[in-house]
């Protein structure tokens, strides 16, 4: 795992083989924050990194500058990699979090400016997930919500659809709250 730019950019980290995730690849994350570095200041937002996975998207909103991130990852390899990395960089600004995000999102009290989703693309319910986020309490206003999908989904039809983008196989629908 690589972590792309900024204060933490460059390093790398040595996923663990018996990790269950699906990583965002290198193109597609650097390619998604180049978009959203043209259109967000990272440098003091919150962010809420769900299925975190490696980790990666949580330590490039930490990397680039957010005050607070939050990662949420349910398995206990996953998680425990992603402890192991925010200690080693003496990344303080990223709680993470062992939980399932169905519970976690309706029971969080706390507000973000910016949300990233990558579920496993064969998860039962996927398809819910972009409501779940959107109709709970957790967006502050002007926020973003990334949701990362298989090209066979299509959520242009929700509320505060802003654009799609395709990065080889990965695909992103953008919301944000006006």
């Amino acid at each position: 795992m690589r972590i792309i730019s900024g204060k933490y950019g460059k390093r790398r980290f040595d996923v663990p083989s018996n990790i269950k995730a699906r990583p965002t690849t290198d193109f597609a994350r650097e390619n998604i924050f180049n978009v959203l570095s043209n259109n967000i200041e990272f440098e003091g937002l919150k962010a809420l990194d769900l299925f975190a996975g490696t980790g990666a998207v949580s330590f490039e909103f930490a990397s680039r500058g957010c005050s607070r991130v939050v990662s949420v990852e349910n398995y206990p390899v996953q998680f425990k990699f992603i402890k192991k990395v925010a200690e080693t960089l003496g990344a303080n600004e990223i709680e993470v979090i062992r939980g399932d995000v169905f519970k976690f999102v309706p029971s969080c009290s706390e507000k973000f400016d910016i949300i990233f989703a990558d579920p496993p693309y064969d998860m039962k319910n996927f398809d819910t997930i972009p409501s779940l986020i959107l109709e709970s309490d957790i967006l502050n206003d002007g926020a973003v919500f990334i949701m990362e999908h298989p090209r066979n989904f299509d959520f242009s039809s929700l509320p505060y659809f802003s654009e799609h983008r395709v990065y080889g196989s990965v695909n992103f629908s953008i919301f944000v709250k006006e």
